[in-house]
C-alpha cells in the first residue's frame, strides 16, 4: 500500500511532468547541409503572430507554401514524416493559420475571423517568405479547406504565386456533400450497418438545404477520408513524439479548431468557392480517387468551369483525401515533373 509520503511525491512528480509539458521548448529538427534551413518561429503578420515552419536541404530551392485545412487543423505536428522527399528539391513552408494551433493566442479576439482575413494573412506571409529567402514567387498548395483560402489568394494576388495546386479541392458544397452521403450510405449498406444507413438517410434534406454536412466520422469509417494512412494516429503520435508542439500547444490546437470551424464552415457554405471561374496562373487540382471529404466528382465539375492559362486535373488511384501523404512517393515524382515543366516554359 502506497504511503502518504510516497503518494505526495508521486503527485508532485506528475504535476511536474505536466508543467514541463506545458512549457517545454519546441523546435523542428535540424537538416544537415551547409545551406539547409529548418526553423520554427512566430512571425508578425497583419497584427497577429503566425507560427511558421520552414524546412529544406537548400534554402535556394523553389519555395512551396502549404495552406492547411480544417478549418483550424494545422499539419505542423506530424507533417515531417511525409515531406522528407520534398525537402530534397524544395523549401517547404507550413504555417498555423490565424487562430489555429500555435497561432491561437488565448487573449486574442477572433470574432472577426473570416476567409478574407486568412487570405490577407497568406498574401502578407508570402511577401515575408519571398523577401527572407530572396525569391520572387512561391508555389502555392492548399489542402482541403486550405484550397478555399488558396483559391481566393490566387485570384487576389496571382503575381505572388508560380502556380496554384489544390489537393482535396473544395467545390460546390451541396454536390460534394451529396456525393459523400451517397457513398457512405452505399458502403454502410454493403457492411449491413443498418443504424448508420438510417442516420445517413435522415440527413438528405438538411444537406440539400446546406444546413448540415455528411458526418465526418462516418465518411472516415467507410474509407472516404484516408485509405493508406491513419491521419488521426498521425496527429496523436505527432502531439506525443514530435518536438514542434508541447502540451500547451495541443490545448491551443483544440481550442482553435472549435473557434475556426464554428465561424468558417458556415461562411464557406454561404459563399461558394465556385464563384471563382478564372485564374491568371497555372492551376492544378490533385485528388484521391476515393476522396469523399471533398468529393472528387465535385472537384472535377468545378475544374471544367475554370479558365486558366494552364490547368490539369490529377487523380491518384489509391488515395482518398490525402494523396500527398498516402502516395507520397508518387506525389513527389509528379510535383518534381510538374515544376520542371513550369520552369521550362
Amino acid at each position: 500500500m502506497m504511503t502518504y509520503k510516497c503518494l505526495k511525491g508521486f503527485i508532485v512528480l506528475i504535476v511536474g511532468i505536466l508543467l514541463l509539458g506545458l512549457i517545454f521548448p519546441t523546435w523542428t529538427p535540424r537538416i544537415n547541409g551547409v545551406n539547409s534551413i529548418s526553423t520554427l518561429d512566430q512571425i508578425e503578420v497583419n497584427g497577429t503572430k503566425l507560427e511558421v515552419m520552414i524546412r529544406g536541404v537548400d534554402r535556394n530551392n523553389p519555395i512551396i507554401l502549404f495552406v492547411h485545412g480544417g478549418p483550424g487543423c494545422s499539419e505542423i505536428p506530424y507533417v515531417r514524416k511525409y515531406q522528407d522527399i520534398l525537402e530534397e528539391n524544395f523549401t517547404i513552408v507550413h504555417y498555423d493559420q490565424r487562430g489555429s494551433g500555435k497561432s491561437y493566442h488565448f487573449f486574442e479576439d477572433y470574432s472577426n475571423l473570416s476567409a478574407d482575413l486568412h487570405v490577407d494573412d497568406l498574401i502578407a506571409l508570402t511577401e515575408y517568405i519571398t523577401e527572407q529567402l530572396n525569391q520572387e514567387k512561391v508555389l502555392l498548395i492548399g489542402h482541403s479547406y486550405g484550397t478555399y483560402i488558396g483559391m481566393k489568394a490566387a485570384k487576389k494576388a496571382p503575381e505572388r504565386f508560380a502556380a496554384y495546386i489544390g489537393i482535396g479541392q473544395v467545390a460546390d458544397t451541396v454536390q460534394s456533400e451529396m456525393d459523400s452521403l451517397e457513398y457512405t450510405i452505399n458502403q454502410a449498406e454493403l457492411a449491413n450497418h443498418s443504424k448508420d444507413v438510417e442516420e445517413l438517410e435522415a440527413l438528405k434534406e438538411s444537406i440539400l438545404r446546406e444546413e448540415k454536412l455528411t458526418p465526418r466520422r462516418l465518411v472516415r469509417k467507410y474509407g472516404g477520408a484516408a485509405r493508406l494512412i491513419n491521419d488521426n494516429i498521425d496527429y496523436y503520435l505527432g502531439f506525443l513524439l514530435n518536438r514542434e508542439y508541447n502540451l500547451l500547444d495541443i490545448i491551443r490546437y483544440v481550442r482553435g479548431v472549435a473557434i475556426s470551424q464554428e465561424i468558417l464552415i458556415p461562411e464557406e457554405r454561404k459563399h461558394n468557392i465556385t464563384s471563382i471561374k478564372e485564374l491568371e496562373l497555372p492551376v492544378y487540382f490533385v485528388m484521391g480517387k476515393y476522396d469523399y471529404m471533398t468529393s472528387t466528382s465535385a472537384a472535377k465539375t468545378y475544374y471544367q468551369q475554370i479558365d486558366a492559362p494552364l490547368k490539369d486535373f490529377v487523380q491518384f488511384e489509391h488515395s482518398a483525401h490525402y494523396p500527398q501523404f498516402e502516395e507520397k512517393e508518387l506525389f513527389a515524382e509528379w510535383l518534381n515533373q510538374t515544376w520542371s515543366e513550369l520552369v521550362g516554359q
